[in-house]
Parts: C-alpha cells; sequence; structure tokens
C-alpha cells in the first residue's frame, strides 16, 4: 500500500503485478475501500498492472472538503497520472461505477474500457437512501450503521467470515467521508454521460442486489450502447467478494474478447 501525492492531497492506492496487458483500475464502493479489492488484485496482477484507489478521505487519502463524484473521478485521473498509468481498464462497484461513469466523461481517452458493477445510471430512490444513510451516520457510529446495514448488502450465500469482513471495513470510514460518497453515488443522474460512452463496456450485477436492483443493470445495459450485460448467481451488491471467481472470470472473458479485438 501507499500514498501518491496530487492536486487533491495524498490518494491512497494499492497494486499488483505488471506485464504488457492494458492496466486494470479498481473503485470501491461507499461503505468500502481499496482493500475490498484484493480478490481481484491476486488475480488480474498475474499478467497485468492492478491498482485500487481509495477517494479522498477514504483509507489513506487526505479528505477533500465538499468533492463529489467528479473529484473523486479527477483524483483518480491525477493519481494515475502520478503513477505512469495513461490509460487503463477502469472497473468500479456501486459508488465506484458511478465514479467509472464520470471518470469516462472527463477524459475518454484515459478508459481503454469500463467495468460496471452493482450501479446505475440514476437510481429511482435515490434522494430517499441518501437521506437516510446521512441521517444515520449522524445518529450512530460507524460501526454500528456497518452491523446494521451489511445484512441488506450481501447475498444468500455470504458467508459469516465475509459478513465480519465487510463490516470492518465499513466502521473504519470517516464518517465526514462518507456522507460525501453517499452524495456522490446516491444523488448521480448521469443518464447522458452514460450515453456517450464509446468503448466497451461490461455491466455486472450480482442477480440478489437489493441495494442496486438488477433492473437498474439492465436499464444502464440499455443505455450504453453495444454494452455487454451479465448476472452473477448467488451474489448481493458486493459481487467482487462474495463470487470473486464469476466476478473475476466476467472480466477475463471481457478483457480477451476487447483486447483481441485491439
Amino acid at each position: 500500500m501507499g500514498r501518491v501525492l496530487t492536486s487533491y492531497g495524498n490518494i491512497g492506492y494499492v497494486e499488483a503485478g505488471r506485464g504488457d496487458s492494458a492496466p486494470i483500475i479498481f473503485l470501491h464502493g461507499v461503505g468500502s475501500d481499496k482493500s475490498v479489492w484484493q480478490p481481484q488484485l491476486d488475480h488480474f496482477g498475474r499478467e497485468r498492472r492492478a491498482i485500487a484507489f481509495d477517494y479522498p478521505g477514504y483509507g489513506e487519502s487526505d479528505f477533500a472538503p465538499e468533492a463529489g463524484r467528479d473529484e473523486f473521478a479527477e483524483a483518480i485521473l491525477a493519481a494515475m497520472d502520478e503513477l505512469g498509468v495513461g490509460q487503463a481498464h477502469v472497473c468500479g462497484l456501486s459508488l465506484g461505477g458511478v465514479v467509472a461513469i464520470a471518470m469516462y466523461h472527463a477524459a475518454p481517452g484515459r478508459c481503454t474500457s469500463l467495468i460496471i458493477a452493482d450501479s446505475f445510471a440514476v437510481h429511482p430512490n435515490g434522494q430517499v437512501i441518501h437521506d437516510r444513510s446521512v441521517a444515520a451516520s449522524k445518529a450512530m457510529t460507524m460501526r454500528a450503521l456497518a452491523e446494521a446495514r451489511t445484512g441488506m448488502l450481501l447475498g444468500s450465500e455470504a458467508s459469516n467470515a465475509l459478513r465480519r469482513e465487510v463490516i470492518e471495513t465499513m466502521a473504519a470510514i470517516d464518517p465526514d467521508a462518507y456522507r460525501l460518497g453517499a452524495a456522490a453515488v446516491w444523488l448521480a443522474d448521469q443518464c447522458s454521460r452514460a450515453a456517450a460512452i464509446d468503448v466497451p463496456t461490461l455491466i455486472l450485477c450480482g442477480i440478489e442486489d437489493g441495494i442496486t436492483p438488477p433492473a437498474l443493470s439492465t436499464e444502464l445495459h440499455e443505455i450504453i450502447h453495444n454494452s455487454r450485460l451479465e448476472w452473477l448467481e448467488g451474489s448481493g451488491h458486493l459481487a467482487n467478494l462474495e463470487q470473486p471467481e464469476r466476478f473475476n472470470s466476467a472480466i477475463d472473458r471481457f478483457l480477451s474478447e476487447t483486447e483481441t479485438r485491439v
């Protein structure tokens, strides 16, 4: 793990691997940090550079007051600059998917492809979820919030060990950063941005996802021209942790086809 200095302060990151293939970037959700991508870093780092970042205020990154999805996107692009990453496949889950779309909007030439997991262009209940999340983060500790929320995040096959891991990760988040992240994800309306995406795009969704239900991934698939949509059996909202082998295999197939076409 390390930090790289950008115009948004220090941005935390962890990376694995090297190779001639295009790097892959991983972007976490509102209730987590870069550490949740370890199963993907271990897997994709075998043949390419794989990097997971913290947003401003999360993990090892400096807090950036008033930062939103666009500032998160700009901070990641700046961190990529400092690490010498020109272009990359960009994979984001939940808030990470929202930030991935914002990254493409800001710098389409930097995105070799997009992988958007358990996310959306606009959430029909976004304002309600945002308001409830902010109120809860002020009324209780982050640990209590994590304990209350984890059951909704995970699907039926999640182990008790994974539940404890998710709670510990969420409990460590700065409440102020969490509130910025909540606004960045739940108040997003990026339908026009998504419609402008013109790189290969894979959309993944756990079929048991109750936070960003499958219908929202179907809608995103319909908005993004020539995107591919795949369902992940036995998974709720945190598909990369719940079903890492299925998640990684879907991305492997996508990258193989995408890079073969190039």
